[in-house]
């Protein structure tokens, strides 16, 4: 099984085995390009750079895919979160058909690498299938349906559902795809070590010093190479992009169905956060994945109850599931819908980032792995102004912008808990997490299974929010900009890359 940034255990990391690198490295060596991060954009783009000539570093602050790519539910599509008519009434009609353009591409592209390297990773294509509930959803869906279309969707509406769900219209989008995402990155990453490609982990980029080669600081000495990619969900650091991308936290879970019956497809509702769904088989055993009832990072206080809405829904449609595993992984929303790819603002020219995914993380990887082989050697590309992460300003219409940093305001002025939340340190219950005050001073406390408490600064070490506890993942998260960390205050994702302060309460 591989590792994960929380305690839940996702279907991915408990079907794949650890990636063990087998390339040596020397700290002497000035690589072309060093990729932060072993996530599957940076596990991508490493290969695509080394295929192009290019002599790459991955340098991973974990194992691979500890962060969003084990906690996935791997949809594949080009029916986007954010709707082709926002796209066009934000950047225009015929940047809405580029965006397709691109995700088609990305979709095309991993079928293109599942075939060429013979990646057993269970990829299929199929159909997504978005329906309505009501005359409401249904009018915003045919708005979808007409917009979609005129951007290259090719969908249509359709008669039915493959899940037994009540619904006044369906649209139906065709080749779009699923697969494993954890057995694809080892596949790929094991062909970029046969291109000579090297993968350092438990590896964290603290900084890079600009100089002629960049001079990449870690938690495991010092690297040097020419350019610098990003691949980290989120850059380290302090850069206008953390006040571009709101981070989120989604669920999902895996069940055995009672009836053995596993619709095939990708199924969405129209709800905000909607449900989605769809199957996969690995290792000749179906599952039924659901997930939804995204929330702000560090917003909910009760993460348990997200899993139990989850778990109650699936129940009233699919009689007698029974849930086999159950995860919750983060995302970051960006401010006008789309992602940002290409040179890290504020930043040398040979820095560079892929961020801001949304909820579809896993196209647009694929998206920014080709733009960043293609900027990286010189190659125009089509889509660098579209996803330029130093385009000027939020669109108008995407309130989640203002809402949110309105909020981390919020959080600077008023995050400290107040004294009539207080409760007592002896209250806390093993394996609970609380910010309580102790002798005038504010404390993160955790008690373990032994009851050992562990006590450290609850102020986040990006731009000092206070975290808030976890409780179903075992982590404090930050509420502003989505640093989280383990109950002993170790940085597990970004975009922080201090640990918290330990405080000795002997």
């Amino acid at each position: 099984m591989i590792n994960r940034d929380g305690q839940n255990t996702s279907l991915w990391q408990n079907t794949s085995l650890p990636f063990m690198p087998k390339n040596s490295v020397s700290h002497d060596t000035v690589f072309d390009v060093a990729v932060a991060g072993g996530g599957i954009t940076g596990i991508l783009t490493a290969l695509m750079l080394q295929k192009s000539g290019k002599n790459c570093i991955v340098l991973e602050a974990a194992t691979l895919c500890f962060g969003t790519t084990g906690g996935t539910t791997a949809h594949l599509n080009t029916l986007l979160d954010v709707s082709y008519e926002e796209i066009a009434k934000a950047f225009g009609k015929e940047n809405a058909k580029l965006v397709h353009r691109a995700a088609s591409e990305a979709i095309d592209l991993t079928e293109q690498h599942v075939k060429e390297y013979e990646i057993d990773c269970g990829f299929r294509r199929t159909d997504a299938f978005l329906f309505a509930q009501d005359e409401d959803q249904a009018d915003e869906l045919q708005k979808i349906l007409d917009n979609g279309v005129e951007a290259g969707l090719q969908a249509s509406f359709y008669d039915g559902l493959p899940v037994d769900i009540p619904f006044t219209r369906v649209m139906k989008a065709s080749r779009q795809a699923c697969f494993h995402p954890t057995q694809y990155v080892s596949a790929l990453a094991t062909e970029f070590e046969k291109l000579k490609g090297v993968i350092v982990q438990n590896c964290r980029v603290i900084s890079a010093e600009d100089v002629s080669p960049l001079e990449i600081q870690t938690t495991n000495g010092k690297f040097r190479a020419q350019q610098l990619v990003y691949a980290t969900h989120i850059p380290p650091g302090i850069n206008l992009l953390h006040l571009r991308c709101v981070p989120y936290r989604s669920y999902a879970m895996a069940f055995k169905l009672a009836d053995n019956h596993y619709p095939d497809g990708l199924i969405y509702d129209m709800y905000d956060p909607y449900h989605y769904y769809r199957s996969q088989q690995i290792n000749e055993a179906n599952y039924f994945i659901a997930g939804g009832y995204d929330h702000k990072t560090g917003h909910e206080e009760n993460t348990e109850s997200p899993f139990l809405e989850l778990k109650a829904h699936v129940l009233k449609y699919f009689k007698g599931a029974e849930p086999v595993y159950r995860w919750s992984s983060q995302y970051f929303e960006p401010s006008d819908g789309l992602p940002y790819i290409g040179r890290l603002p504020g930043k040398p020219d040979n820095i560079f980032v892929a961020c801001g995914y949304g909820g579809n993380g896993i196209t647009y990887s694929h998206v920014a792995a080709s733009m960043l082989r293609d900027l990286l050697t010189g190659v125009e590309s089509p889509y660098e102004t579209l996803f330029d992460p130093n385009r000027i300003k939020p669109v108008a219409g995407f309130k989640s912008f203002i809402e949110h940093n309105l909020d981390v305001v919020k959080q600077f002025v008023s995050g400290r808990i107040s004294s009539e939340q207080i409760r007592e340190l002896a209250e806390l219950a093993p394996e609970e997490g609380r910010i309580v005050e102790y002798q005038d001073q504010k404390l993160a406390i955790y008690k373990d299974l032994h009851n050992r408490l562990h006590a450290i600064d609850p102020v986040c070490t990006h731009l000092k929010c206070f975290v808030s506890w976890n409780a179903t993942e075992k982590t404090w998260d930050c509420p502003c900009h989505g640093a989280r960390y383990d109950f002993e205050g170790k940085v597990i994702t970004g975009p922080a890359s201090k640990d918290l302060e330990k405080i000795d309460i002997s």
